[in-house]
């Protein structure tokens, strides 16, 4: 059974910044999602905000909304918002303290840890409420430090970068899993940050809250882990940030901890700055590829698009036009699905032919 939750994403959800709410919206198998908060969208159906697709997930103004609409009380409320600056403000803070005295479990996925907050943790054990901070690392003792084992892997491992962060890595890693799986492949999804793991992957850690001396050991260990229990035929990896980004490590430490056999890059064609830097202009795709393909012994085979400010026929002529300029499989796995995706993939690893349980029947030859 999934976990009740209601997800709090003021004035943010569907924009860049409400990208765990987006994310959880779309598919969580942890979390059964019941409602969203955003007093902007409030009477909204949050599919049809988001994809123009009704999911029945409704926008409430505020908890107290939410709460006398909904049948039952949900067990939990998810902070649904991944802002640049971190900090809780006060009207957040007493958000939070009131959701948790009206019987809500906290899950909370900011770098800023509920655990160890005097405060949030006195009020949690006065209301007999759990708070989870989803980006809290392990103890020392118990992270890893990279091994070299991931060379021995005989499993193909590919990589979903980016240009920017927000730009959907985690979206087409999902969509790219769930399309293997319906091919007859055993996929298994390795997540790499806080909406990842809430969506209820069983492999991954969210590296940006890892010191640099295990971060590659992490990511090599979730994979490690990942092949040994579940015999995948093939492992996808969420991607970070974005390699070029001065203001992030974690890609390195993916593509080191990982060393994948192949990318997949997603690019966001009307995005002129990167997010959250409006003083920094997005690199071009093919400077990013180049970095990639030079960074790690890998290849580049596929481009996504992120269809952020563009029509539909944009869109079709934008990948039109990356085929054509890159010579690379391109497409948008929102509107257009991950048919292409999982062509160039049984191409590029034709022994996965003879692991499918049935012959390619949702891919056109």
């Amino acid at each position: 059974m999934k976990t009740t939750a209601i997800v709090y994403c003021e004035n943010e959800f569907g924009k860049v910044d409400g990208k765990v709410a987006n994310g959880l919206v779309r598919n969580s198998d942890k979390y059964k999602i019941v409602g969203v908060i955003d007093s902007t969208k409030a009477g909204l159906d949050a599919g049809m905000c988001q994809d123009g697709i009704k999911n029945n997930i409704p926008i409430f103004k505020n908890i107290e909304d939410a709460i006398y609409h909904l049948n039952e009380l949900p067990n939990s409320f998810i902070y649904g918002i991944a802002p640049f600056s971190s900090v809780l403000n006060k009207v957040e803070r007493d958000i939070i303290m009131d959701a948790m005295k009206r019987g809500l479990n906290i899950v909370n996925g900011l770098p800023e840890f509920f655990t160890n907050d005097d405060e949030f943790m006195q009020i949690a054990q006065e209301y007999t409420v759990e708070i989870h901070d989803v980006r809290k690392p392990p103890e020392r003792e118990n992270l890893h430090h990279f091994t070299g084992l991931i060379s021995d892997l005989n499993v193909p491992v590919i990589a979903i970068f980016g240009t920017d962060c927000a730009i959907g890595k985690r979206t087409t890693a999902v969509k790219l899993v769930d399309a293997l799986r319906i091919e007859g492949l055993n996929a298994v999804f390795i997540a790499t940050g806080q909406t990842g793991l809430l969506q209820g992957s069983k492999y991954g850690i969210a590296v940006d809250m890892l010191s640099s001396g295990f971060a590659t050991g992490e990511i090599e260990h979730a994979i490690l882990t990942a092949c040994e229990l579940e015999r995948p035929d093939i492992v996808i990896v969420e991607g970070q940030g974005a390699l070029s980004h001065p203001a992030f490590t974690s890609s390195s430490a993916i593509l080191k901890g990982a060393l994948p056999d192949a990318i997949i890059i997603q690019s966001a064609p009307k995005r002129k700055n990167h997010c959250d830097y409006p003083n920094i202009p997005m690199p071009s795709l093919n400077s990013e590829i180049n970095l990639i393909e030079s960074f790690c012994d890998t290849e580049v085979i596929a481009i996504t698009i992120n269809h952020e400010g563009m029509t539909d026929t944009e869109l079709d002529n934008s990948i039109l036009e990356h085929e054509m300029t890159y010579e690379l499989v391109t497409t948008d796995v929102l509107k257009h699905g991950c048919d292409k995706l999982v062509k160039i993939i049984f191409q590029q690893f034709p022994q996965l032919l003879e692991k499918q349980d049935a012959p390619l029947t949702h891919v056109n030859a």
